[in-house]
């Protein structure tokens, strides 16, 4: 009988090693992960993110809007620039004025004519099934013109907006 205990006791520390050590590891790879991931001023995040898209940095700024519609954006601002950040989940309205740190993922949105045709027919639909007035509806065109304006201006074939794809924060006062 004493052996047979003496064989779970014996069992159960190696299966607790084991599990420790998975974990260690674990913990390790998540560290080298972070201390891996690009870091990119705000004021340089219009300029940089291209070279990110679909890839992990992280920024630091101060929450300035939580999005009233859903919670799941949130605009984080230095004096130097700005990023949206995107979530699936909603997030905490507590963070407005928070400096945080955000690892995201790049995301792209590109505005080109095709885009733009399909948002010009948009505003022509919605304003001839009168759920846009007519201020909106050449409000909406005349953006729409700026942006063929510029591209034209500058030889591009289309305009990226980068935002970012929540995927984690930490609260920089708390570090």
């Amino acid at each position: 009988m004493k052996n047979l205990l003496f064989l779970i006791i014996i069992s159960s520390l190696a299966f607790s090693c084991k599990s420790d050590k998975k974990s260690e590891v674990q913990n390790k790879e998540e560290t080298i992960e972070i201390l891996n991931t690009p870091k990119i001023t705000l004021g340089e995040f219009d300029t940089k993110a291209g070279e990110f898209i679909g890839k992990k940095i992280e920024v630091t700024g101060i929450v300035d809007h939580v999005c009233k519609h859903g919670g799941k954006k949130i605009l984080l601002v230095t004096d130097d620039g700005d990023a949206h950040v995107v979530a699936d989940e909603r997030f905490d309205e507590a963070l407005m004025g928070d400096e945080i740190k955000v690892v995201g993922i790049v995301l792209e949105e590109r505005i080109d004519e095709a885009y733009l045709l399909k948002m010009e027919k948009d505003n022509i639909k919605s304003h001839s099934e009168g759920a846009s007035s007519e201020e909106q509806f050449n409000n909406k065109q005349k953006h729409l013109q700026q942006y063929r304006d510029k591209m034209k201006k500058e030889g591009i074939n289309h305009i990226s907006n980068y935002s970012l794809q929540y995927v984690s924060h930490t609260n920089v006062a708390t570090e």
